[in-house]
Formats: structure tokens, C-alpha cells, sequence
């Protein structure tokens, strides 16, 4: 017998069940999240809901580590936070060192650590637009910017000694001078790279694919950008002209002349253009770089942090003690507290160091754009599609050692 008299329940968006979302782990191991990174992806259908992004599987305490060594032993460990930009990395550690205890850095040192800054801006955008394209199924692009980047690398290796890890700064200069015909293989590099960068553009910029992927996909308003913290290429994507080199020059940036790309969309599109743009300006100061390199010391005569010359160490017994205490001891720093940063592939790179007056921090913290990037990725993944996730984790470049530090 059916029933007439019941009144019938209302219906509208208001008054739908609560729908039982399902939870999709992606990571830890998924190799498009770009390392070690689980990302909790609660799904209705094939949209995402919310995401939540679990980091720590790369945990390495290098802030702790940092207070355990001597201020020239820590340069090793900057080194590892982003593995992709490591010269970077570098010259912002020693840049608070030198704040702290107020070392004067030689016109050539700082031209030297602008080339190895920009080389590395180089390598890490060859290898983001590598793997990015490599997720979203362009492996001829892989390819390409693997062999471009070995460029970039067998310059560092001619350097320093080694490809990645190169530890070349000191505090008050850099570790050597540039090896004899080492600017001659530079300049073939500057050479050869902006053809190289337009067979990236003619495959991909006007790709219609390529379109379909990246445009209006993973957009972040200038407004939200700003209040989640992110800078870089991702915050300048969204039309926010920051950039630390111009907004605040470090190494003599100032007198370089180049341009900060902007975008207009905050997509994953513009984010890609800003970091194609990034490497033609990065050409453009290591042309100016090689053209106005000066000469004259490559680190300071400030004893109370540099070695002494070698040429002193057979002739003189105080010079051997000198160096001997430099090198187990180091020097110490007076008490306070300065905050330095530079700017990274992937944004503003800080480190804010406390001094007790011993030869050791008292504290390290530092400001990893990686992680302050990487609080964006809820409110980007909102609404789109699971395939969409992959496109928007590549375009924040994010990297763990950066977040697990």
C-alpha cells in the first residue's frame, strides 16, 4: 500500500547527502611528486576535494647540523638542502657569515659567484623543464634539456672539481680562481644556448597539447600567492614583480643589466614561460659577467678568516699555525643575529643566523622557498582533475631537500 500522506523531502544543493569522499595517496614514491612527498588526495569522482600535502621523508636535520661544525664546515651542508642549485645555496650561507662578522668580498669573488649563481639558475630550469614535460608526455624534451644541462654541469665540474655538489664559496670569496680556458668554454655555452632554448619554444610554447595541460590549469592569484608566502617564478607567474636580485642586489647584481619576467595568469603555463624567460636573462648576465670580469683578488686578505697564501706556507712558521688553527678551529663570530637571502630558482632562499660568539652558529633557520611554495598546493588542486595534480606539482618545483631540512 503506498503511503500519500508523508511530505515530501525538500531537495536542492543545500539538502544533498554529504558525499563520501574517497582518499587517494599520492606518494610517497610516485616519481611525478618530484622526491620523497605523500600527497592525501581526497577525490569525488575524478575532481580532487582537498589535498593535503605530508612531508618528512627526507628529514635530514641540517639546521640542527649547522650548529655542530664551524662556520667554512657548514658551506657542505647548504650544499644538499637543494640539491639542483647548490652554488645558490652557497653564496647565501656565507652571505650571513660575512653580515655577521663584517668580511669586505672582492669585486672578482662576487663576479665569480654571480656566474656559478646563474649557471646553476641555468642547470635547475633545464632539469624542471625536463622532468615537467617528461610527466605530461613530451620525452623528446627530456632528452633535450638533459643534454643541455651536462652543459651547465661540465662547466662546474672544470670549476670545482665536481658536477653538483661544489661547495666553491668561502667566506669572504670563493675557494679558486677560474682555471686557465675556463671562460673560453663559458662563452661557448652562452653561445650555443639561446638556439637550444628556441628549439624548447618552437616544440612547445605554441603546442596546442601543451595548451590543454598547462593553460588556466593550477591558477593562484596574486593576492593568495602573497599571503601563502610563495615567491619565485611561481609568485612572478601571478604578476608580482619580486625578485631578490633587483629588490634587493647581493654580489654586485646591481650593476647588471636585466629584466624580471612577470606573468599575468598565475597558471601553469605562465609559470612555465617565466622560467624559459629566467634562463635567457641568466644568459644575459653571464655574457655581461664574462665581458666585465674584474681582476684582482678571488677572496679576502681579512686573515681572520682566510688562509694564508701558499707561497707563505714554506717560509713562514706563523703562517703554518695560522692556517693549521683556521682549519681545525675556524674563527669565531661576534654575538648577534643577521638575516640574508638571495634568490633561488624557486624564490627567495634566506638564512637567518644566531651567533653566541663562539666559532659554531648558536642557531641556523632558514627560509626554504620549497616549502613556503609548496603550502599553495591545496588551494591550487581544489577542483581540478587527478591528471591536473601532476601538472601543478611540476610547475611549483618544489624540491624535499629544500622542505626536510
Amino acid at each position: 500500500m503506498v503511503k500519500t500522506d508523508i511530505a515530501q523531502e525538500p531537495v536542492g544543493p543545500e539538502h544533498e547527502p554529504e558525499t563520501e569522499w574517497m582518499e587517494l595517496n599520492m606518494g610517497p614514491h610516485h616519481p611525478s611528486t618530484h622526491g620523497v612527498l605523500r600527497v592525501r588526495l581526497k577525490l569525488d569522482g575524478e575532481i580532487v576535494r582537498d589535498a593535503d600535502a605530508d612531508i618528512g621523508y627526507l628529514h635530514t636535520g641540517f639546521e640542527k647540523s649547522f650548529e655542530d661544525k664551524t662556520y667554512t664546515q657548514g658551506i657542505t651542508f647548504s650544499d644538499r638542502m637543494d640539491y639542483l642549485a647548490p652554488p645558490i645555496n652557497n653564496v647565501g650561507f656565507v652571505s650571513a657569515v660575512e653580515k655577521l662578522i663584517g668580511v669586505e668580498v672582492p669585486p672578482r669573488a662576487q663576479a665569480i659567484r654571480v656566474i656559478m649563481m646563474e649557471l646553476a639558475r641555468v642547470s635547475s630550469h633545464e632539469l624542471w623543464l625536463g622532468t615537467t614535460g617528461l610527466d605530461l608526455g613530451v620525452y623528446s624534451g627530456f632528452f633535450y634539456a638533459w643534454r643541455d644541462r651536462d652543459l651547465a654541469l661540465d662547466l662546474n665540474e672544470a670549476y670545482s672539481g665536481v658536477r653538483m655538489m661544489t661547495s666553491f664559496t668561502r667566506v669572504g670569496g670563493v675557494a679558486w680562481d677560474l682555471p686557465e680556458g675556463w671562460l673560453d668554454q663559458l662563452q661557448k655555452f652562452i653561445d650555443v644556448m639561446p638556439a637550444r632554448l628556441d628549439d624548447f619554444e618552437s616544440m612547445l610554447t605554441d603546442n596546442p597539447i601543451w595548451h590543454q595541460r598547462l593553460k588556466g590549469v593550477g591558477v593562484i592569484s596574486a593576492h593568495d600567492a602573497i599571503e601563502a608566502g610563495v615567491t619565485g617564478p611561481v609568485l612572478r607567474a601571478s604578476g608580482v614583480n619580486y625578485d631578490v636580485r633587483k629588490a634587493f642586489p647581493y654580489c654586485g647584481y646591481e650593476n647588471y643589466d636585466f629584466e624580471v619576467p612577470v606573468g599575468t595568469n598565475g597558471d601553469c603555463y605562465d609559470r612555465y614561460r617565466m622560467r624559459v624567460a629566467e634562463m635567457r636573462q641568466s644568459l644575459r648576465i653571464l655574457q655581461q659577467a664574462v665581458d666585465n670580469l674584474p681582476g684582482g683578488p678571488w677572496i679576502t686578505s681579512d686573515r681572520k678568516v682566510a688562509l694564508p697564501p701558499r707561497s707563505e706556507l714554506s717560509k713562514s712558521m706563523e703562517a703554518v699555525i695560522h692556517q693549521f688553527r683556521l682549519v681545525s678551529e675556524g674563527f669565531k663570530g661576534p654575538v648577534g643575529d643577521v638575516y640574508a637571502f638571495v634568490e633561488s630558482p624557486r624564490g627567495e632562499l634566506g638564512f637567518y643566523l644566531v651567533s653566541d660568539g663562539t666559532n659554531k652558529p648558536y642557531r641556523m633557520k632558514v627560509r626554504p622557498p620549497s616549502f613556503c611554495n609548496l603550502q599553495s598546493l591545496r588551494k591550487l588542486v581544489q577542483g581540478v582533475l587527478v591528471a591536473d595534480v601532476i601538472a601543478i606539482m611540476g610547475s611549483l618545483d618544489f624540491i624535499l631537500g629544500d622542505c626536510d631540512r
